[in-house]
């Protein structure tokens, strides 16, 4: 299969024709990678469950792994939804459109490879020009997880898809690089109170300021593969780069030493190593590839280049990877997230580490 690969202009100037050929493509049951506010997605008509299938062969993607519905209007969800809750229409309200997906029981025209075999569907309304077209031009129902290859760091710039999905897909539109970068906070409105099950840029205490009481799902605090995801993301590996990734947490101090000494122990049995650092600690090491992902007092920035450089470090081939950790920001949960889905939660604790003496 030849890609191609469109590159989109500004809001203002965005080629019409292009969005036309997406729609069509996707109506036609082919396969469109295009940008959103957080990540790049890869879509499949949401209705069609051939086309919904084709996006798990493409990705390599578990079959009882989710996808998120995303539309374009609110009034699109009486086709496809038995009921919208209160709570979930003042979500709504406040967030849509932008990076949140609300999971809610589905009726019979979703079909089961959309949804992973269940009863319910991840739904959202992303909050960029371009999606927002592409999923009208195609009919208004676009599944459409993360288009990367399954367990790989999730795409923020058109050249991270062209390197996962090149010759698997119909079509590519280059948007630029994504404002948020990482994936849509999800939130089960199937149940109550609702329950987080994937955080993202909209915060707990955001919705909590919304709609009150929400749970955080307990399985986001450990790997699991016991049942079914009732959400992307919950279930397997994640965001992983190719080399071996751990998480130090601690004080900043122990951190840098134990990050140290692990990379000297590592460059002295000649591998190559990656470090993730931030603005405030990129000059504390001397060795090693090393690379800030942004200000701790910016967590924005963080989420945004979290992914880029995971993929820098890979083209880069790195073997090991030490991150520090990121829970004190306000889309702390976030981040940590997706770390501990990237390193397979292996976490080390600094102070523990010097103590034992395990440098």
């Amino acid at each position: 299969m030849k890609t191609v690969f469109l590159k989109m202009g500004a809001e203002k100037t965005m080629n019409a024709e292009y969005i036309k050929n997406a729609g069509d493509c996707l109506k036609q049951g082919g396969l469109v990678a295009f940008p959103t506010e957080t990540v790049y997605g890869l879509g499949a008509d949401a209705l069609n469950e051939k086309a919904a299938e084709k996006i798990y062969a493409a990705k390599g993607r578990p079959s009882d792994n989710p996808l998120i519905v995303h539309i374009a209007e609110l009034s699109a969800l009486e086709k496809i939804v038995q009921d919208f809750p209160e709570k979930a229409r003042k979500l709504s309200k406040d967030f849509w459109p932008g990076p949140l997906t609300m999971v809610l029981n589905k009726k019979e025209i979703v079909p089961k490879s959309t949804t992973g075999g269940l009863e319910t569907v991840a739904v959202r309304m992303p909050n960029h020009p371009l999606a927002l077209e592409v999923i009208k031009a195609a009919g208004g129902y676009v599944a459409a997880p993360s288009a990367n290859t399954s367990g790989r760091p999730s795409p923020t710039r058109a050249c991270h898809v062209l390197e996962d999905m090149d010759g698997k897909i119909d079509m590519i539109m280059d948007g630029g690089e994504v404002g948020i970068g990482i994936e849509s906070t999800i939130v089960d409105m199937s149940v109550e109170p609702p329950m987080i099950l994937r955080p993202g840029y909209i915060t707990e205490e955001m919705l909590e300021n919304s709609i009150g009481e929400v749970l955080m799902d307990p399985a986001l605090m450990f790997m699991t593969e016991e049942k079914a995801p009732k959400a992307p993301g919950m279930k397997y590996k994640h965001y992983a780069p190719k080399g071996e990734m751990k998480i130090v947490e601690g004080s900043r101090q122990s951190v840098v030493a134990v990050i140290n000494n692990f990379v000297t122990n590592e460059l002295e049995n000649h591998k190559k190593v990656g470090i993730i650092a931030t603005d405030e600690t990129y000059t504390c090491y001397p060795k090693g590839l090393v690379k800030s992902i942004g200000s701790r007092s910016d967590d924005k920035t963080i989420a945004r280049n979290l992914y880029a450089v995971l993929r820098e470090f890979d083209e880069a081939g790195v073997e090991s990877i030490y991150s520090e950790s990121f829970e004190e920001a306000s889309m702390g949960q976030a981040i940590m997230n997706r770390l501990l889905k990237a390193a397979g939660h292996n976490v080390i604790d600094a102070e523990q580490a010097e103590l034992g003496g395990i440098l």
